[in-house]
């Protein structure tokens, strides 16, 4: 078997339009689907990160709540790559999304920080 890249990852947000408004506006995230599944009475957001990644994003009435930030088994975090640190956090404070300060890896010694998004789910950015 090789698992050779990501194709999807996949986040449960409680408000539909307020995620699509971070990811697509805040974050700049393409919308490759966007569909209401009546059955299920949700809707499921297909987004481009890359050429290779996906992220998904279902909306459901009343999800449970993370258990606590960020150390809780499952998913710790969401990280993505940028070329320029500085200029995604001045981008992210611009738009209203408050940042941690800046740190550097101490094994890596790039750049990241974090910040969340609307239903407080853990997202990096780190300099490439």
């Amino acid at each position: 078997m090789n698992l050779s890249k990501i194709h999807h990852i996949a986040i449960i947000v409680s408000d539909y339009e307020v995620a699509k408004d971070f990811y697509v506006n805040k974050l700049g995230f393409s919308v490759i689907r966007e569909n209401y599944r009546p059955e299920r009475k949700d809707w499921k957001l297909d987004l481009r990160v890359n050429e290779h990644t996906e992220l998904e994003i279902f909306a459901e009435e009343n999800p449970p709540k993370r258990v606590n930030r960020p150390e809780a088994c499952g998913l710790r975090h969401l990280a993505f790559s940028v070329d320029d640190i500085d200029a995604a956090v001045a981008h992210l404070t611009a738009h209203g999304v408050e940042c941690e300060a800046i740190r550097v890896d101490p094994f890596t010694g790039k750049r990241f920080t974090f910040f969340s998004d609307p239903d407080d789910l853990p997202l990096e950015i780190y300099q490439q």
